[in-house]
């Protein structure tokens, strides 16, 4: 058992060092762009916002298309349909040749030839009779001499479990424009969704190429710092000679001993920095916060000679936020054209086949029975006091909103363009003095090391010069962070960053990277 433990630990301290062993080199800004766009939440969320607009601008399609519809229904009915409250009697007569109604045939010289019931008068005349058995003259009065019996139940119907099915479907004719606008709108929410998609991939590349270069500076940094501690290590230790000999006295040692530890502390401060600034990289591309490695190194990124020129407004319209802005306009125009819709007339169509059990089609015949239906139906909006008229002016005002916010917005961008080429152009001054500053602290370090050496110059000239040198090598690497960082800047104030394509279905961030 023990034995077993023991080859658990070695596996797991095997398996430990090659996962470092795997993520312990150097690493490109362009692997590190790729494992943040690949594991960013941000970019997950963005990307499953793209396939909500793709889907609802699929389901807004579906509104040209008819409708199908199934209905199925199961009623109880506790009395039935009677069409009589009693029995019936109908009087038998005859059709009016004439007329074509119906009318009684009356025989004055033959009662026995009468349809209805008669007396004889004393001047032996046969007249019709009325319910009360007084000679009459008016017909409805005329008591009918031969009647059909009608019963009640054979006009009651039996509805006490009633089924009813049927199918049908509506075809949209014409609705004043609003379902096509409506699909012209899911597709602008599309491309907005595929702008905001690219628009937060954009920002998380500018947050990497910021991370990066935060570490890439932190490391040349730790690497100065290393040096100027080596540095003053070497010195103290000539001037402890010196002093060992009596040429140089305790104080000038111990201004050595002071700055010899304020360049460990130094080096310290920047190895914490140098973790944690690794720390937010790793954080941004999804590795283990952990994970060690080394960067390229700045000399060999070149950046873009990127110039701005009299059409500047034509090179926003490849940003990202001038695009939104256009599309903004386009779904405040859609609603001006749904909103003027709602003046004009409705057209659908529709068919239906319906089955119902008891069927009216045979008496309320115990069976079920269908018949197919198809109809236009029209909609024509008359007066709704000025409604409607309101809600397209309300409309209109908001698409001049949408554009006059689109044109502030693109003069805001344009000055922020400006202003970062003027950045970009400092940087670049900035640069060139620092190299110009270094090479000159260089030959003044020298010029300091040999005077020292020869006796000429004190110890504190000589740190002064390392000093000098340190602060000017320091200045070059914020130069030149500086100079990559505004040249960022600019192409993100015009547009120009390139979100790269990747496969986003790729699991584990660390094989990419051995991969790479």
């Amino acid at each position: 058992m023990n034995r077993l433990k023991l080859s658990i630990i070695f596996l797991s301290c095997l398996l430990a060092f090659e996962t470092n062993n795997i993520f312990a080199q150097t690493l490109t800004i362009d692997s590190c762009r790729n494992m943040a766009l690949r594991h960013n939440k941000g970019s997950q969320i963005s990307d499953e916002s793209l396939l909500v607009a793709q889907e609802n601008r699929k389901a807004a399609f579906t509104q040209f298309l008819p409708n199908f519809n199934a209905v199925g229904t199961y009623n109880y009915n506790s009395k039935n349909i009677s069409m009589l409250s009693n029995d019936a009697l109908l009087p038998v007569g005859s059709i009016n040749t004439s007329t074509g109604g119906f009318t009684y045939h009356y025989d004055a010289t033959d009662a026995n030839n009468c349809d209805m019931l008669t007396t004889k008068l004393p001047n032996g005349a046969v007249v019709p009779i009325n319910a009360q058995g007084q000679p009459t003259t008016d017909p409805t009065q005329f008591v009918p001499k031969h009647v059909a019996y009608l019963p009640k139940s054979a006009l009651s119907y039996d509805i006490e479990n009633v089924f009813t099915a049927g199918i049908g479907f509506t075809q949209p004719i014409f609705m004043g424009g609003k379902i096509f606008e409506l699909y012209k709108m899911s597709k602008t929410a599309e491309n907005i969704a595929s702008l905001t998609k690219q628009n937060k991939d954009i920002n998380i590349l500018i947050q990497v190429d910021e991370a990066y270069w935060r570490v890439v500076s932190l490391q040349k940094k730790c690497d100065l710092a290393r040096e100027y501690n080596l540095l003053l290590k070497t010195t103290y230790s000539n001037v402890n000679e010196m002093y060992k000999e009596g040429v140089v006295t305790n104080a000038d040692l111990l201004k050595v001993k002071v700055k010899l530890n304020e360049s460990e502390m130094t080096v310290t401060k920047a190895e914490n920095g140098l973790r944690l600034a690794k720390m937010g990289l790793n954080q941004i591309c999804g590795m283990p916060l952990n994970t060690d490695y080394t960067l390229d190194d700045i000399a060999h990124v070149d950046p873009d000679n990127l110039q701005l020129n009299d059409s500047i407004h034509r090179d926003l319209s490849s940003r990202v936020e001038t695009q939104l802005l256009d599309q903004s306009v386009n779904i405040a125009k859609s609603e001006v054209n749904i909103a003027r819709s709602r003046f004009m007339p409705n057209i659908v169509a529709t068919g239906n086949y319906i089955l119902s059990n008891p069927n009216i089609y045979n008496g309320f015949d115990k069976s079920f029975k269908g018949m197919f239906t198809f109809g236009v139906g029209i909609t024509v909006p008359i007066f709704h006091w000025g409604e409607r008229l309101h809600t397209l002016s309300a409309a209109k005002h908001q698409l001049k909103i949408a554009e006059l916010t689109r044109d502030e917005s693109i003069e805001m961008m344009e000055l922020q363009a400006n202003m970062q080429q003027n950045k970009k152009n400092e940087s670049l001054k900035q640069d060139l003095m620092a190299t110009n500053n270094m090479a000159q602290a260089e030959e003044n370090l020298r010029q300091a090391q040999l005077g020292f050496k020869e006796g000429v110059l004190s110890t504190s000239d000589l740190m002064e010069a390392q000093t000098s040198w340190v602060s000017a090598k320091s200045d070059v690497i914020d130069a030149k962070i500086n100079m990559l960082l505004s040249n960022l800047y600019l192409k993100q104030s015009l547009g120009k960053v390139e979100v790269p394509k990747i496969d986003k279905n790729t699991k584990s961030s660390k094989n990419n990277t051995n991969k790479r």
